[in-house]
């Protein structure tokens, strides 16, 4: 599995992606107002923008991460939480307990797996992580339209927004879902390119 080529980034900004969380997580929190007392598991933390929110509105949150460079840029960003707690982890290898989650989060992980059948594979894994009435939120490159001059050596696994739709026909609702562009420069390199990304916020019913 490759980290996105993200590690230079992480190298050289002590904050890579900013602070704010990702926006299905906001539409998420938006929808059901709180997080206290519910169980997250946040695949692919990255630097912990997202742990660190799910955390400051009350949920408790298992962060993996794969990025070494990463996990010391939240170390200095995020500091220590009891709610959170952070491993280093190849999702891949990780045994992740049946119904264990109220809610998973893979924001920017599944494009890194190496082939179709692994991104397939780990959703798969992720939603047998989710206890019935629970969430999934992903957000993943597809396969329509990528600008990778900012990545260099990266080369994602990219399916099509119907792949990642369709493996939530059976037993989940799908309450968002988008396919659209993302334009950004990232602050190491300052070379503005654009991703398809496909977003998901779905809930599992059966």
């Amino acid at each position: 599995m490759a980290n996105g080529g993200y590690d230079d980034g992480y190298s050289n900004c002590p904050c890579f992606w900013g602070k704010e969380p990702g926006s299905y997580v906001k539409l998420l929190f938006d929808m059901i107002r709180s997080f206290e007392g519910m169980r997250f598991l946040d695949a692919g933390c990255g630097e912990g923008k997202n742990a660190a929110f799910i955390a400051a509105n009350g949920g408790f949150v298992d962060a993996l991460e794969v990025s070494e460079v990463a996990l010391r840029n939240r170390s200095a960003l995020w500091g220590e939480n009891a709610l959170i707690n952070w491993r280093s982890a190849d999702i891949r290898s990780v045994d992740l307990p049946p119904e264990g989650y109220d809610v998973v989060v893979a924001y920017g992980l599944l494009h890194c797996m190496s082939s179709a059948d692994e991104v397939a594979h780990v959703l798969r894994s992720l939603q047998r992580a989710t206890r019935v009435g629970g969430y999934n939120i992903i957000c993943a490159f597809n396969q329509r339209h990528q600008e990778l001059d900012a990545h260099p050596g990266f080369t994602p696994t990219l399916v099509s927004h119907g792949m990642y739709t369709g493996a939530y026909e059976d037993g989940w609702q799908i309450i968002a879902s988008t396919d659209s562009d993302l334009i950004e420069t990232h602050p190491h390199n300052n070379i503005e390119h654009t991703h398809s990304m496909t977003r998901i916020l779905a809930r599992r019913t059966t």
